[in-house]
């Protein structure tokens, strides 16, 4: 397999002087189901304290008043619902009206699975032009659907965790975690996709180009840190950088978050809300060096 190792500088974002809150982007989250109301919330902050200027969470209507409460700088949407909590085919049209302003869009944490959401990811997949993060439970409807990842109407980055890729390739996790680099390229160049796949030494790969990120530690290893790495990257997209360079530094950040996390709380004690408090400094270190 032949890729290049990409070995320079993370890019960051512009930040021009005489930005506003349209200048930075606008991100929409499209994540949670009943009883999953926490990986909203999680995207959702991620996004805000990755930059972009507007955040919208969409989630299914029973729990919109839950995710409006964890925080007050994103808005929130609620949308059609199953009897089960989920989003319902029924939300189409108003995401029909709603995902040409967004600048980047994110789905799959906390959806579960149905019928109804396999519609949904089939509409998202087909139709939306923008750049889509697809994480979670939209990664295991892509693995039941392996035509579908060849239908994008626009760039897409998939997030997978080892389990999930190993769904994705029809295969099993010992052998994703063999070949990680080589199977990760294979795949990101057949189906002309940014892929991030977790763990340690995360890999982002557009199928030409590789990176391995440095940053992290196991006390990530706790639930909601990958949706809190879906928000990141969906910020990071709205914001202007391409699907490669988004998913480098958005691994990057979060795994820096990670280590100043684990440092002040230690790694077992780290949950994955901690780790958006800790996006600040993360920031200063690598705005810093940019300026060094």
């Amino acid at each position: 397999m032949t890729y290049d190792l990409v070995l320079t500088p993370i890019e960051l974002p512009a930040r021009p002087i005489e930005g506003n809150k349209g200048t930075f982007g606008r991100a929409f989250i499209l994540a949670g189901s009943v009883g999953m109301s926490g990986a909203a919330a999680l995207c959702g902050i991620a996004a805000l304290r990755g930059g972009a200027g507007l955040v919208t969470v969409a989630v299914p209507a029973p729990i919109q008043p839950i995710v409006a409460s964890f925080e007050p700088s994103y808005m929130t949407l609620a949308l059609p619902a199953t009897a089960a909590g989920q989003f319902s085919r029924a939300a189409l049209p108003d995401l029909e009206k709603l995902l040409p302003n967004a600048s980047a869009v994110a789905c799959g944490p906390g959806w579960g699975q149905s019928a109804e959401l396999s519609d949904i990811l089939t509409w998202l997949q087909q139709t939306v032009r923008q750049p889509l993060v697809m994480d979670a439970d939209a990664l295991n409807i892509l693995a039941r659907s392996p035509g579908l990842l060849d239908q994008s109407a626009g760039p897409r980055i998939l997030t997978p965790h080892p389990g999930e890729f190993a769904r994705l390739i029809n295969s099993d996790v010992p052998t994703v975690q063999r070949q990680r680099i080589d199977l990760a390229v294979e795949f990101a160049a057949r189906h002309q996709v940014v892929l991030l796949l977790k763990g340690a030494g995360t890999v982002i790969t557009d199928g030409t180009r590789v990176a391995v990120n440095t940053t992290g530690n196991s006390g990530m290893g706790t639930g909601g840190t990958g949706d809190v790495l879906t928000g990141l990257i969906t910020a990071l997209l709205a914001q202007g950088l391409d699907p490669f360079a988004a998913a480098r530094l958005g691994a990057h950040l979060h795994g820096l978050a990670g280590d100043l996390a684990a440092a002040d709380l230690s790694q077992p004690a780290l949950i994955a809300s901690d780790l958006p408090h800790y996006f600040a400094p993360a920031w200063r270190q690598l705005l810093a060096g940019q300026h060094a």
